[in-house]
């Protein structure tokens, strides 16, 4: 009888566990696949980019991503709204995204906010992207080339070109170049391949629910800690090989610019970079016409150097450049040659066609054209400052040399004869007269032979 009642619970045990066999296999099995939790003290580091992207922007976000280390940092989250900024700085970022041990994410946000221009390129290099609700993406088409009416590639050919592509050699390389280079960063991450390339090519720009549905963007989430949430679990590129993210609970850590990038950031805007320059040439000029002054050369020697550092990162026209120097040039010229105006004239509108030329014409580094009038103006009355000075030192009495000497007063000091000594403007000459003279006699200068005057009595 008990060995009935055995073998009736071992049947039953057995049962019991083919039924629950499989469902608790298939929890094994999906708490396997689940990603493990973040362990204590690694985090997430938050990147702001707010404003247009140029070379203060790249060296915060290229150096914060070069010091993150993949034991403490899980990802790496850009919160990017832009209207874009110079190709330089973009493909910097983008070579440091692409090369990061770390994954990054891109994150259009808050509300709003828009990922244009070379804002596009850093998403579609970026493993996630992520955008929150109102916010825009795409406007990729290139604008810094071709856009130059000064440029000699800016010329319509004679044929017209395809459709979407602009008409002048120059432009199409660009936008060609751009297209295939924003491809390639959409066949990195498996994104949508046409509508970056229309993106480039029409300008197209979408939001963040259609950026959804065509692959362009990975998830809409309402801040970082959504968008952690949201990407848990996720397999991405990572510097070549793919990676499962772990971010549900990771610590939220942002990074502010800091100082070396607000001043790099002031000293690159072009306004200031120009301005500096000038400080600079002129504060060199008042030092070489004032030896010793010392303030206006240290000034300017200062200012100078600062100038030229933010000239050699920002992308500038050479020839523009070479104007503008030019233009300096004929304006000192006209101090001291005294044309009448001409030269300076000439100096005048070489130095403003140069500004204007210079810089490039990407959104945030345009030159104001008040910077560029209020700095012709200020040189102008330089020049002409320089230009009174000297026709009023012209009309001004002799009061060196022989032709100073000839009618001057001079004092007897010393006489025997006809021959004796003058004092004359704190010098002691030689001199001769026709007759005596008594010693403190005022006598005039009439002539002059060497070293020897001819005197009167005054």
């Amino acid at each position: 009888m008990q060995v009935a009642r055995t073998k009736y619970r071992s049947s039953r045990l057995a049962r019991a566990f083919r039924k629950c066999a499989p469902g608790a296999f298939l929890a094994a099995l999906m708490f396997a696949l689940l990603p493990p939790p973040a362990a204590a003290g690694e985090r997430a580091v938050v990147l702001d980019i707010d404003g247009v992207i140029g070379p203060a922007i790249a060296d915060y976000v290229t150096r914060e991503i070069k010091a993150a280390k993949k034991s403490e940092t899980r990802l790496i989250v850009l919160r990017m709204n832009t209207p874009g900024g110079l190709e330089t700085s973009m493909r910097t970022i983008d070579s440091a995204i692409l090369a990061s041990p770390v994954a990054v994410a891109t994150f259009v946000a808050p509300n709003g906010a828009r990922a244009a221009s070379a804002g596009t390129y850093i998403a579609y290099a970026s493993a996630v992207v992520a955008m929150a609700p109102g916010t825009n993406i795409g406007a990729a088409t290139p604008v810094q080339l071709g856009t130059n009416p000064f440029s000699p590639g800016s010329k319509p050919d004679q044929e017209k070109g395809k459709a979407g592509e602009p008409e002048n050699a120059e432009s199409r390389k660009a936008v060609n170049d751009a297209a295939a280079y924003i491809r390639s960063l959409a066949e990195i991450n498996g994104r949508n391949k046409d509508w970056a390339e229309d993106a480039v090519r029409t300008a197209a720009s979408i939001s963040a629910s259609d950026a959804v549905k065509l692959h362009v963007a990975d998830v809409i989430a309402d801040d970082v800690t959504d968008l952690l949430r949201k990407i848990d679990g996720r397999t991405v590129t990572v510097a070549g090989k793919p990676e499962r993210l772990t971010t549900a609970g990771l610590d939220i850590v942002s990074i502010a610019p800091d100082w070396r990038t607000e001043l790099l950031a002031l000293i690159t805007n072009p306004n200031v970079a120009l301005l500096l320059m000038m400080i600079g040439v002129y504060g060199l000029i008042f030092e070489f016409l004032s030896p010793g002054a010392v303030a206006p050369g240290v000034i300017g020697a200062i200012s100078l150097l600062t100038g030229l550092y933010a000239l050699n990162l920002l992308p500038i026209n050479y020839a523009g450049a070479a104007l503008v120097l030019l233009g300096i040039a004929l304006m000192i010229a006209e101090v001291h040659i005294g044309a009448f105006g001409a030269i300076g004239a000439g100096g005048i509108a070489a130095f403003a066609i140069g500004a204007i030329m210079m810089f490039p014409a990407a959104p945030g580094f345009e030159l104001s054209p008040f910077v560029i009038a209020g700095v012709a103006i200020a040189s102008a009355g330089f020049f002409l400052l320089g230009l009174s000075l000297l026709l009023r030192s012209r009309r001004r009495a002799v009061v060196t040399g022989e032709t100073a000497l000839l009618g001057a007063e001079a004092e007897a000091i010393s006489w025997d004869g006809e021959e004796g000594r003058v004092r004359i403007q704190g010098e002691i000459w030689r001199a001769r007269a026709k007759s005596p003279l008594q010693r403190g006699t005022r006598v005039r200068v009439v002539g002059r032979n060497g070293l020897v005057l001819t005197v009167e009595p005054a």
